[in-house]
């Protein structure tokens, strides 16, 4: 007979019987004690022998053989700086300094900037007032950064500050940097380049005029009304900002604008100045992001041609695939797509013609790691092992001689030296958390072990962390779905235990690897040493096993994912060890949006749901996210609505928990709001919680979350 395992009883036990570990509890989910140790900050320097990093508030240069200090490049403290980060010019004599750094949205900041001449030690502070993405030109005798929307430049020389641009406005005209849109799903803020020869910058200019506002309240302060923010948000289907790319020649201040065409409905995701200043290159998606246009623009006049068209049946997955490089010798550059159904770099001539394709294979080449260009050496990260795992390979780039460089099992990272001798391993497995080791490259042999997080490893064994147990669980589609578990220390498989699955699920996303930790991964801990098995799932539509089994959720987010986690809560609530009648899910954002499906759609099979905030209709969403896998919403209606958790709110059946900061920027509270009014509406209770001013992460409330989440798991579940 298998024995019911309910929460309290275990909590007695472990009173009663004791343990020899320590127990984990629920503030070291997010208190740092169980963090690993990383080496950051890292900069290479020139030669190849020698890094910097940001020590103490000192920039310091170390050996690269030896680890050893070589140099304190500037001293902060001295210096009368704090300093947040920095860049060196080309030459490295000059170091730019970033103080005072604040967060406007996710990437975009202000800041004030010093530069620090390494010969004069002298140092120069780069304006007045704040700026944002300061950026020294390749030859060393300007700096050029955006304020209030507007483009400038300083001259080091005469000490002169001329406004390349003058039109910008807030929620009007933007120059040199982006929109909201652009930020968050294009992972762009600075807008603008020097040219190679450092005699033109090339920006942008975003018109967002016609894009309509939303608007925040903040509750600060205690004051008697609440502050109305307002920004600038295109909604799926609505008006996007207007992009134009300029040049602008710094001799005469003449100004050239770039025909990328006379369609203006487009995205502009990329600029890049090839190795000659004269030639500048445009990456354009269309709106509805299926193809992707490479276009070579001469300066001086404006004139453009496309070199190259990449299309897709689906969409055009830019962020994956964004390694356009070209390279020195000027005749030639790179390119990834997954145009084979797996994502691959490939070799062009400046005029488009494919030369031959460098990778090759049914994995995936994740991401470009560094180029050895003399000796035509591409290096790459690739899942060739497993979609699981990442590892370290290079190839020449005829696409021969492939070598493996990572040999043990788990996740690679890299960060190489520019000039390919070197190279730092971030590694971890499922079994052990991040080590950081240097390589040269040549010989492929280790230098030195950076970090091991020893006292990490022996800190979890010491807490009795439960170790992820791989599975796979067939859908009724017949796909192979990965998941792990982590059961209680005392798991016995004659014994029932209650199920909480975690799940993000969006598109070519990942939460099963053979790596340390993972979202939440100290708080599920906790969860198991209380009695519970969780279980950690990825649906159809995530990423890491190619272009099919990723986008099979175009035009219908929503619907395959949630058939999955219910099809794989089934299969596991059969398993003689699982509580079929005690299993919940819980997610965030995407994650949220899924959780919430699952408890409407799937009311007869989970008990429990917990939603962080989720979206609860793509209609509240973005342009530039939401209608690359759904189209606009008058393309696919119903792609909008047939798996919106609102059009579902009277199938709730269990015990539902929504959870929302009021100052979400990317998703707004909206969506709850709109859950909310839609499970009112059918009479249905739930629980609800909102956190104000809080935006997406929930920055400073995670350790309330957690315990408010645990609370309701133990009560709920």
């Amino acid at each position: 007979m298998r024995v019911k395992i309910f929460t309290y009883l275990l909590l007695a036990a472990s009173v009663i019987a004791g343990y020899a570990q320590n127990k984990i509890t629920v503030e070291q989910a997010t208190d740092g004690t169980f963090s690993p140790r990383s080496v950051r900050s890292l900069n290479w320097m020139n030669d190849g022998q020698y890094y910097s990093a940001l020590s103490d508030n000192k920039i310091i240069k170390y050996s690269v053989r030896t680890g050893d200090e070589v140099e304190t490049i500037a001293d902060g403290d001295a210096l009368d700086l704090k300093i947040a980060s920095y860049s060196f010019s080309d030459d490295e004599s000059l170091v730019l300094i970033m103080t005072d750094r604040t967060s406007i949205y996710r990437r975009s900041y202000t800041a004030v900037f010093y530069l620090y001449d390494r010969n004069s030690k002298s140092v120069l502070k780069l304006s007045d007032g704040r700026q944002s993405y300061a950026t020294l030109s390749p030859d060393n005798s300007k700096v050029a950064f955006t304020r209030d929307n507007n483009l400038f430049y300083l001259d080091l020389s005469s000490g002169d500050e001329v406004a390349v641009t003058n039109d910008g406005k807030f929620n009007f005209i933007i120059n040199g940097s982006t929109d909201w849109v652009y930020e968050e799903e294009l992972s762009l803020t600075q807008a603008f380049a020097w040219s190679p020869d450092s005699k033109r910058l090339a920006y942008y200019r975003m018109d967002e005029s016609g894009v309509r506002e939303y608007n925040l309240q903040l509750w600060k302060d205690g004051a008697n009304y609440p502050e109305d923010y307002r920004y600038k948000y295109p909604k799926a289907g609505e008006k996007n900002s207007i992009v134009e790319i300029y040049t602008y020649e710094l001799s005469n201040g003449k100004k050239v604008k770039a025909d990328i065409g006379s369609e203006t409905d487009v995205y502009i995701p990329r600029i890049y100045w090839t190795k000659n200043g004269e030639l500048l290159a445009i990456q354009r998606l269309n709106r509805l992001q299926n193809q992707l246009d490479i276009l070579h623009v001469d300066a001086k006049d404006g004139s453009s041609k496309v070199v190259l068209t990449d299309k897709s049946d689906t969409f055009i997955d830019f962020t994956f695939c964004d390694d356009l490089t070209y390279l020195e010798n000027e005749k030639q550059f790179i390119f990834s797509s997954e145009r084979s159904g797996f994502k691959h770099f490939y070799l062009y001539n400046m005029d488009g013609s494919l030369v031959n394709q460098i990778t090759r294979g049914n994995y995936e080449a994740r991401s470009l790691v560094g180029l050895d260009q003399k000796k035509k050496v591409l290096y790459y990260s690739s899942t060739e092992d497993s979609p699981l795992e990442l590892h370290l390979y290079s190839v020449s780039f005829a696409g021969k001689g492939k070598k493996k460089l990572t040999n043990d099992s788990g996740r690679h990272f890299t960060n190489m030296s520019d000039d390919c001798s070197y190279y730092m391993d971030y590694h971890s497995s499922a079994a052990k958390p991040l080590s950081v080791s240097l390589y040269q490259t040549k010989g492929n042999q280790v230098v030195k072990v950076m970090e091991d997080n020893s006292k990490l490893e022996a800190n979890v064994n010491a807490y009795g962390f439960a170790e992820k147990e791989f599975f796979q669980v067939t859908n009724d589609n017949g796909d192979q779905l990965n998941g792990f578990f982590l059961k209680p220390e005392d798991f016995d498989e004659n014994q029932e235990y209650p199920l909480l699955i975690f799940q993000y699920s969006g598109p070519g996303s990942q939460n099963v690897s053979n790596s340390w930790g993972g979202g939440h991964f100290v708080w599920h801990q906790y969860l198991a040493q209380n009695g519970y098995i969780v279980a950690v799932i990825d649906t159809r539509g995530t990423g890491y096993r190619g272009e099919a089994f990723k986008k099979v959720t175009y035009k219908q987010l929503g619907k395959y994912e949630t058939e999955d986690l219910i099809s794989a809560a089934n299969t596991l609530g059969s398993y003689p060890y699982i509580d079929k009648n005690r299993m919940g899910i819980w997610g965030w954002s995407y994650g949220g949006y899924m959780s919430s499906l699952c408890i409407l759609k799937g009311n007869d099979v989970f008990k429990t749901a917990i939603a962080i905030a989720p979206v609860t209709t793509w209609r509240y969403y973005d342009t530039i996210y939401t209608e690359r896998y759904l189209q606009r919403p008058q393309d696919n209606p119903g792609g909008y609505d047939d798996n919106s958790p609102n059009t579902h709110a009277d199938k709730l059946k269990g015990n539902f928990l929504l959870v929302h900061g009021t100052g979400d920027d990317n998703v707004h509270f909206q969506n709850s709001v709109a859950l909310q009014e839609e499970l009112l509406n059918a009479g249905k209770q739930f629980d609800s919680f909102y956190y104000p001013d809080k935006t997406h992460g929930l920055g400073g409330r995670r350790g309330h979350l957690y315990q408010m989440m645990t609370k309701f798991i133990m009560e709920k579940l």
